[in-house]
């Protein structure tokens, strides 16, 4: 093995990424009492499961060299002019938010915002979100945010049928949504026995209407093919048969088209990418979802709203839906965990910077742009299919579709191939008076002469029926009237980011997230213009850059976790866990034993495991836990049994969500195999796996990992993330598909809305990757164990670790027990958690798996004396709480029922409490010198649910 002091001395990343240096290492293991770090590793992980040939990946390279090497992949990439359309657009992305936002630390390292006292920044950004779909779409209500278009379509059928009248089991779509759409609609629906019935137009519709017998129908405002259909007569229709309306609109068009609120609309979706994220072959972009007031309990994702603090003032914090999954399980309504937090931050920040009349000056330009295109074309003689259009049209060409495709691509333009003999149009933000003339330069006959723009563009109007134009204002809150400035825009931004708590300040130790170091060499590819600007339906032969990278990542991942095959198109480890599922469930179903639909989950596992069963169509059986946190193997083998013939799956998380390496897991797999069910081993803890153990080596046949996890992909606040999806050999058919780019021998389907998903930040794994090489990722699994173990050695005399195998270690995280104290004093975990803001620190995973209790994760990536740090503050914390114990203090008037403590507390003119000002401001000594300031005292959940409110505060709240 290649010692530390090596790596340091020369130059590599992986001292970089490491935080615990050779000497480090030496004091920590003398804590735990280990002669060496293989001695700690052989005693945590069972030999049974330990990896006997490392992975096969290329030797590490310098920072320096895998940018080249990447570079020289993404030139592979052609970055064409598209007018693709179809829900992807090209975008200006304001300099000041691309820098201050996409490309900082602040932003992108931020977790999701379960703290709130320490997140009101990026919340202000997500209730600015939800304003902004609120007032564009003219719904009352919005949630911040969904993974994409098509799961959002998704997602709509699912709320419209638990929350309508109607019986049926029957949703219509529209057949001219977008084909990604309507695929993602069907793989959703066939596990839930949802029959969708598509029409061949819109104007088949009302016949699939007519019988009464569906709960739901979905159409596309503008369509696909860029129609304005007029839908206010399909209401009236849904509604006198029970059911609702859902309609996928574009937001920009929404600035001149009236809103689906204003007739009545259900359920709005779509997505916020043209609002200055990039294409990015297909992602990540905030998708959105806003609904009728009635079914806002069952909203799913995350909802922002609007609390009171403990000293009466407005604050965010999360609302009803928040981790939902966890506390309803298999009856949750969704399974989604990570969102797209850091991308709807960026749509939110755009509307902000342009206000309502910059969006509308961008629509209207697009808008005119496309009826001066399409004035163009009728006069050299093509036919349009859509009288009406915002951005896009669609051209009858006869037989010369494949001639004006090909001037096109010369050209290094795209369009977009529709039916047989017909091209498609879009224009954007981004289109030209050049681009014009460019396109009439393709379909111009020869002999005949080309359109004058200038003749036209005085005498050519929109392409908006009159009935159908906006006369609502919108965006009226000042904050989107005010910020218009470069100034005034880069320090709105500063002031909402110094609100927050982000790994660019301090460790974040929370557990089962795994928050560790986003290098900036691993960033900087994703704004790379080839990476960033591609669409996904481009032709093959312009992604080649990006299919050499699927491929490689793939092949390294399957190194990692032991897998034949994997996916990288889930866009969530949720999205992960589904697909997962989805192809055991096609799996049995191919081989004529459909009726194994068990699923067997541990009481102790992540509640995205029931949850993502659930929507797979499994009936979920839980199985019990021992008093070590162990799965009962007792209870295990009698549900085998009592299932055997209907055992589809059995969910475990390892090592275990409780933090400990379970020691009978290969004994685990062979029982399920015996009974001919499979393991899903899910793959939140692959953190103390990398080099040391692979879950397809020791039995499971399906794992989903989480890239923003393990791979470093960050957190971004809440999303974006990855959840690749793996599997064993003969699952390999059953890996998700996309038809819409004629990828159809898979088994199940597309899961999200773009073939490769997310796939602008797969760069930041790939380099990653590439720099740590099989001993330098292996490196970080052993430091991040080292580092849980340190943690839980130092905090024993203060905080008893829950779960530790025999030999009283953990795995790369512990959990500890302050149920004791709340006995002793009533001091709670919550308080801890709170308490910890005061000192500088986001607080471990709160309650979670257990009630009562933190979950710490420290990773691989924080110093020694960042480990310190954190464990000097919990020990200043056990301190004050035995002041409580003692009496010095009374049970409710002490430090930590306060916290956190804000400066303009600590400043008022009285104060009535048993300790100093200085107690409650500077805990430690070291604070005086740095200090980061709680913006809001502890927020109220209670008021905030019994009063939800979720958008844009009045500023006369804040006088």
């Amino acid at each position: 093995m290649t010692s530390l002091l090596e790596l340091e001395n020369s130059g590599e990343f992986i001292a970089r990424h490491i935080g615990i240096n050779a000497a480090d290492e030496t004091l920590m293991l003398d804590v735990i009492g280990s002669s060496s770090r293989r001695d700690l590793i052989d005693g945590i992980v069972p030999r049974a499961i330990a990896r006997s040939t490392p992975m096969d990946l290329p030797a590490p390279v310098t920072e320096a060299a895998a940018l080249a090497e990447l570079r020289a992949i993404a030139n592979k990439n052609q970055v064409f002019k598209s007018f693709i359309g179809q829900g992807y657009y090209g975008t200006h992305t304001p300099g000041v938010i691309l820098r201050n936002i996409l490309e900082n630390p602040a932003w992108y390292t931020a977790y999701t915002p379960y703290q709130a006292e320490i997140s009101q920044g990026r919340m202000e950004a997500l209730i600015n979100f939800q304003t902004m779909v609120c007032d564009l779409t003219g719904m009352p209500i919005a949630n911040a945010s969904m993974l994409d278009e098509a799961t959002a379509a998704a997602e709509a059928m699912t709320l419209a049928k638990r929350s309508v009248k109607s019986k049926s089991h029957v949703f219509i779509v529209a057949g001219d949504c977008h084909p990604q759409t309507i695929e993602v609609i069907q793989t959703r629906a066939k596990p839930l026995g949802i029959e969708v019935k598509v029409s061949t137009a819109l104007e088949t519709l009302p016949q699939l209407m007519a019988s009464g017998d569906f709960f739901g129908v979905l159409a596309q405002y503008p369509a696909t093919n860029g129609a304005v259909h007029d839908l206010r007569p399909l209401v009236g229709v849904a509604h006198a048969s029970g059911a609702a309306v859902c309609v996928a609109a574009d937001l920009l068009a929404l600035t001149l088209l009236v809103p689906p609120g204003e007739w009545d609309a259900d359920i709005v979706i779509g997505t916020t990418q043209r609002f200055g994220v990039a294409m990015g072959n297909g992602g990540p972009h905030a998708a959105y979802m806003a609904c009728r007031d009635a079914f806002k309990r069952s909203l799913p994702g995350r909802l922002v709203g609007v609390s009171v603090d403990a000293h009466g003032n407005p604050a965010y914090r999360l609302a009803l839906q928040t981790r939902e999954q966890h506390i309803r399980r298999e009856k949750a309504t969704s399974n989604i965990c990570t969102a797209q937090v850091l991308p709807a931050v960026l749509a939110s920040m755009y509307a902000v910077y342009h206000g309502p009349q910059g969006l509308t000056r961008i629509a209207q330009r697009v808008a005119r742009f496309t009826a001066i295109l399409a004035r163009g074309l009728q006069q050299m003689g093509y036919t349009l299919t859509n009288e009406h259009a915002f951005d896009s049209i669609t051209v009858k060409t006869d037989d010369a579709s494949d001639l004006i495709a090909t001037r096109a691509r010369k050209a290094s333009a795209n369009l977009r191939f529709r039916l047989v003999n017909h091209l498609g149009i879009s224009l954007d933000e981004t289109t030209t008076r050049g681009d014009i003339e460019m396109l009439w330069s393709f379909f111009v006959k020869p002999g005949e002469p080309m359109p004058r723009l200038g003749e036209l563009e005085d005498s050519v109007d929109s392409l908006i029926p009159a009935e159908l134009r906006r006369n609502s204002a919108f965006l009226t809150h000042p904050v989107f009237n005010t910020h218009h400035s470069e100034t005034g825009m880069l320090r709105y931004i500063r002031a909402l980011s110094d609100k927050d708590l982000a790994l660019d300040r301090s460790m974040i130790p929370l557990g089962s997230c795994t928050m560790k170091l986003n290098a900036t060499s691993e960033m900087a590819p994703v704004t790379w213009p080839e990476f960033a600007n591609i669409h996904p339906f481009s032709p093959p032969e312009q992604r080649l850059g990006y299919a050499e990278l699927d491929v490689q990542l793939r092949e390294w991942l399957c190194q990692a976790t032991g897998y034949a095959g994997i996916s990288l198109q889930p866009n969530a480890g949720s999205q992960g866990e589904y697909a997962g599922l989805l192809a055991i469930k096609a799996y049995f179903d191919d081989h004529g034993q459909g009726q194994r639909n068990v699923c067997l989950i541990p009481s102790s596992a992540h509640g995205t495991n029931p949850a993502s069963a659930q929507m797979a169509g499994l009936k979920v059986v839980v199985t019990a836990c021992d008093a070590n946190g162990n799965v009962d193997m007792a209870d295990l083998h009698a549900k085998c049994e009592e299932h055997s013939q209907d055992l589809a799956v059995v969910m475990i998380t390892y090592p275990s969500t409780h933090g400990v390496f379970e020691t009978q897991v290969k004994e685990l797999c062979a029982m399920v195999h015996s009974h001919g069910g499979r393991v899903y081993v899910d793959g939140a803890n692959m953190n103390a796996l990398v080099g040391v153990a692979a879950p397809g080596e020791f039995g499971g046949d399906v794992s989903h990992l989480n890239l923003h996890k393990t791979f470093c992909i960050p957190h971004g606040g809440g999303g974006p993330g990855v959840g690749p999806v793996c599997v064993v050999e003969d699952l390999i058919p059953y890996l998700p598909g996309h038809a819409t780019v004629g990828d159809t021998h898979h088994g199940i389907g597309a899961i999200s809305a773009a073939p490769l998903g997310n796939a602008s930040v797969l760069p930041i794994s790939w380099m990653y990757c590439r720099m740590m090489g099989a001993e330098g990722l292996k490196h970080a699994t052993e430091a991040a164990i080292l580092a849980a173990n340190y943690i839980s050695t130092k905090l024993a005399p203060h905080y008893p670790t829950l779960y530790a195998s025999a030999n009283g270690h953990v795995a790369h995280e512990c959990i500890l027990d302050l149920r004791p104290i709340k006995d002793s004093c009533g001091v709670t975990a919550e308080d801890v958690a709170k308490r910890l803001a005061d000192y500088g620190f986001h607080a471990p995973t709160l309650s979670f798996p257990v009630p009562g209790t933190l979950m710490v994760e420290p990773t691989e990536s924080e110093t020694l004396a960042e480990l310190d740090r954190f464990i000097f503050a919990m020990v200043a914390i056990r301190d004050e709480i035995r002041q409580i114990e003692s009496g010095a203090w009374p049970q409710d008037n002490n430090p930590l029922k306060h916290a956190p403590h804000t400066a303009a507390s600590l400043m008022a003119a009285e104060w009535d409490r048993p300790y100093a000002r200085e107690v409650g401001a500077f805990p430690l000594a070291s604070l005086k010198q740095a200090k980061y300031w709680p913006p809001v005292g502890r927020v109220d959940n209670v008021f905030g649910d019994r009063n939800l409110f979720c958008s844009c505060v009045p500023v006369a709240d804040y006088a």
